[in-house]
């Protein structure tokens, strides 16, 4: 049956009545259409629909009607007379990006009617139920696309330094993959055998062998990949985030020289338009929303259609339009997929339709295949990850910017451990939430948990800094979390502490945003010495210690962060970690959840 066929109306009524063909044609086309208004309208009055007809007895939010309506265009487009008759095409892009290793269904957070749910959602056995289900729709159409962050961020992961979750990816079958930033996190040697163990294409147009043989200066993976899909010719080229030293352990990323995409991504849009003669030009970039809205705006990127993007675990349910480029986000922890459909013509858009869809394990049966495979990856370590180190009465969540109850939690152990005047934590995104369950009030914190919390088990380190010192850092981290300049802002939510209180205003300009900091409850004073403990990070000097320079009397404490938060839990647990104030902003809520303000975007 062709795609753009009506289908003939074969109720008993109309037949009875004499009514035409046309006539049916005519009304089934015209009652399509009052569906939608109907929608659209149910939306704006607060009624919830079942899509299967009938209303429901819950209100459903004005964001869910959107996604309707782009299920419904979507509909539309595969309806397309140009592409039923053969002069169009409609290809199909899938992305997931951020999965962090999380190999279950887990907890994951959401916002609806402004408070808090959460659902369960994602795990590779029902994903890639999913993406097989949605690469059917669209046949030999359909690109599937990971943006890097893939193989760490869990037990599992970490133990087996990523290897474990290769043979994961390539049984699910993607089609490119691009290293994200954390891919370094076993060191170069391992980035690249684990990376090249892929079955899927690699890029990344911006991370350079940085060594002493004749390496030296060449690009680690192909800047680019061209692709025939459905007849239409689609060019790719990657990017990782060329602040990735900065904004982790340096040693992580040692032999690596990165770049900034302005440096060569015209070159490349160049070739693939002017030599390649590409339909299409998609940049996949692993630089966090607001660098890669930045990256839309400049004109290196002139020629490219969509940045796809990933790191800041943003879920773009409408694209954002750049200057040049529109750009998207799939979530993270393989809690979602990105779906991007768009009809082409001559070479020309005609349509397009973007959609973030939920891996819903109810929706999703596990496949059997992948269910035995997850299985297997975690087997030799079960008996480890699975012991219980203590409980939470409390959601341990990591979504917000300014201040999260996992970190509270975190911090509260370095404090008890140590007794510092402050305890410091990096701004963290990884890991999705761990909710009680209803029944018992509680949630069991497992050493799997642990490493989802901290899947780098460092040392803890003390130093002393002045007052002084301590405020000009933590305008530093500000700009880093809020730089008006987003391709100055790094990936990271700003830092989290215990034994001081800081208060500040995002929309100031770099060091004047601090309006007060108070360590143990008094106002800090400039020339006087405060202690801190953090976590070591492998490559700094001996004398930074979580990004604060010039510190003095530097000293390793002997216990890892693993450590400190397991004896803590053997003391204190149940915990019951909360949003306490610690960081407050004056023009931001507690629960902030983007760094990315003034474009329209919601996190939800």
């Amino acid at each position: 049956m062709p795609t753009n066929h009506v289908p003939q109306c074969s109720c008993r009524s109309c037949a009875e009545a004499g009514i035409s063909e046309a006539e049916q044609k005519l009304h089934l086309q015209l009652a399509d259409e009052n569906r939608r208004r109907f929608l659209k309208e149910a939306g704006r009055l607060g009624l919830a629909l079942g899509i299967g007809g009938g209303l429901l007895p819950t209100p459903v939010a004005a964001s869910a009607l959107a996604d309707t309506d782009a299920q419904l265009r979507r509909q539309d487009m595969s309806r397309n007379k140009a592409v039923a008759a053969g002069k169009a095409r409609m290809i199909s892009l899938l992305h997931t990006a951020d999965i962090h290793s999380q190999l279950h269904p887990h907890d994951e957070f959401f916002v609806e009617n402004g408070r808090s749910v959460f659902k369960k959602r994602g795990g590779f056995a029902h994903l890639k139920t999913m993406l097989h289900t949605l690469r059917q729709q669209n046949p030999g159409q359909t690109l599937l696309i990971d943006g890097g962050d893939c193989f760490q961020g869990s037990g599992v992961a970490a133990l087996s330094e990523g290897r474990a979750i290769v043979p994961l990816m390539n049984n699910i079958g993607y089609d490119i993959v691009l290293p994200g930033n954390w891919e370094v996190v076993y060191g170069k040697e391992m980035m690249m055998k684990d990376m090249f163990a892929y079955d899927a294409v690699k890029v990344c147009a911006n991370m350079y062998h940085k060594t002493t043989d004749e390496l030296n200066g060449d690009l680690i993976f192909p800047p680019y990949f061209v692709k025939h899909v459905g007849g239409i010719k689609i060019g790719f080229i990657g990017y990782n985030d060329p602040l990735t030293p900065k904004r982790q352990s340096p040693a992580y990323s040692d032999g690596i020289r990165f770049t900034f995409p302005e440096d060569n991504v015209a070159k490349y849009v160049k070739l693939l338009r002017e030599y390649e003669k590409c339909d299409l030009v998609m940049l996949i970039t692993h630089m966090g929303l607001a660098q890669q809205v930045g990256l839309a705006n400049q004109p290196q990127v002139r020629g490219v259609d969509y940045i796809l993007g990933a790191d800041t675990h943003e879920r773009l349910r409408q694209p954002i339009q750049g200057v040049h480029a529109k750009v998207t986000e799939p979530g993270a922890f393989g809690s979602f997929v990105a779906r991007l459909d768009i009809v082409l013509e001559n070479g020309q858009i005609k349509e397009e339709n973007y959609e973030l869809l939920d891996v819903d394990p109810d929706r999703y049966k596990a496949d059997e295949e992948m269910s035995r495979l997850v299985d297997e990856a975690y087997a030799p370590y079960q008996k480890r990850l699975s012991c219980v180190l203590g409980r939470t009465k409390t959601p341990l969540m990591r979504y917000y910017v300014i201040e999260t109850p996992m970190d509270n939690f975190i911090t509260d152990a370095i404090m008890w451990k140590f007794k510092p005047d402050i305890a410091l934590s990096n701004g963290f995104r990884f890991c999705p939430p761990l909710v009680p369950d209803a029944a018992t009030g509680e949630a069991i914190i497992t050493e799997d948990y642990l490493w989802s919390m901290l899947p780098v088990d460092s040392e803890a380190k003390q130093g002393f800094i002045t007052g002084q010192q301590l405020w000009d850092w933590m305008e530093k981290e500000l700009q880093n979390a809020f730089a008006k300049d987003p391709a100055k802002r790094f990936g990271g939510w700003v830092v989290r502490f215990q034994g001081m209180r800081v208060n500040f205003t995002i929309g100031r300009d770099a060091g004047q945003r601090v309006n007060s900091i108070a360590v143990g409850g008094k106002p800090v004073q400039p020339d006087k010495t405060y202690s801190f403990v953090a976590c070591e990070r492998e490559g700094d000097p001996d004398t930074t210690i979580c990004r604060v320079e010039g510190v003095k009397q530097p000293k390793r404490l002997g216990s890892t962060l693993h450590s400190i938060v397991e004896e803590y839990l053997k003391v204190h647990s149940p915990i019951a970690p909360r949003l306490e104030g610690r960081c407050t902003a004056t023009d931001a809520p507690a629960t902030l959840l983007t760094q990315l303000m003034g474009y329209g975007y919601e996190f939800r």
